[in-house]
């Protein structure tokens, strides 16, 4: 059977080199290779000049960027994980698709917040975010420090019925860091804000739908939880958005994890959910396709 590796996109920005880390850490927990990759590509509009003996044409000094990268990010891999398989490979074409393509076979591909800026084509802010809504493979986006352990990973739950493959990956990650487990759903609606009480009031039957889907993320959940006994697991019913609460409780997670659905219009208000969580987190959010 071929081993999945991690894999990690670096543009060589203090943001993809985080990624890096929480990376080499992922493939340490999960006995797993280390590939980083990085892509280089002309700014739009820029085409590549013809060679001038002694003087580094744009592609000559972004691909020599690229190069520098790749090196340091081994490096530093090298430095805190010795025993760990890394393999470095250059990527072709747009950034944004040569990444994504990158993960294809992947355990999971790991990419920066942020890049460096818009004159190295390399920016993984607009690649995280086309990975994150792409890619075959579960894509976690690094946000800010990751040092803090909290020894808790959320789950965003929306649709119970299609939350296999965010909760398969969810329960894993709690096994794996030793980590409880929240299962967050939430309510949304113009009266969150003067409180549960008069949203009731004003909604008729939404206590009872309240009570359906407690009941189905029970159910849900203890079926997972039979198969990862040693996971603590509870869920958590709120009203408020869900992408607002789901940042909120990033600040004390490990990991915040998303279903990502790949038939557009299943759910309209998905991709803004998981649009917010990822920009707003407070540490690493994985986007996980439905199977």
């Amino acid at each position: 059977m071929t081993v999945k590796p991690v894999v990690a996109g670096t543009d060589g920005s203090a943001e993809s080199l985080r990624a890096v880390d929480w990376a080499a850490r992922e493939a340490v927990l999960r006995g797993l290779p280390l590939r980083i990759v990085s892509a280089m590509a002309l700014p739009p509009r820029m085409n590549d000049s013809e060679p001038v003996p002694g003087v580094d044409s744009v592609s000559d000094m972004l691909r020599k960027a690229r190069d520098r990268a790749l090196a340091a990010a081994a490096e530093r891999v090298s430095a805190v994980a010795p025993d760990l398989l890394v393999d470095v490979d250059e990527l072709d074409g747009a950034p944004s698709y040569a990444l994504t393509e990158a993960g294809s076979g992947a355990a999971m591909l790991v990419v920066g917040a942020r890049g460096i800026g818009e004159f190295t084509a390399m920016i993984l802010g607009s690649v995280s975010q086309y990975a994150s809504a792409h890619a075959t493979c579960p894509v976690v986006v690094v946000r800010e420090e990751t040092t803090a352990v909290h020894r808790q990973v959320v789950v965003g739950i929306g649709d119970p019925s299609r939350s296999g493959a965010a909760l398969a990956f969810a329960f894993e990650e709690a096994a794996l860091r030793k980590a409880s487990l929240v299962a967050v759903h939430a309510w949304d609606s113009p009266y969150t804000q003067i409180g549960q009480a008069t949203w009731a009031l004003a909604t008729p039957g939404r206590p009872a739908l309240e009570e359906e889907t407690a009941r189905q993320l029970d159910s849900l959940l203890a079926d997972w939880h039979a198969k990862y006994p040693d996971v603590q697991v509870s869920h958590d019913l709120v009203h408020a958005h869900p992408g607002r609460a789901l940042v909120g409780l990033s600040a004390r997670a490990d990991l915040v994890v998303l279903g990502r659905h790949t038939t557009h219009g299943a759910r309209s208000g998905a991709g803004a959910v998981r649009h917010a969580v990822l920009n707003h987190a407070h540490g690493p959010v994985v986007t996980v396709p439905s199977v």
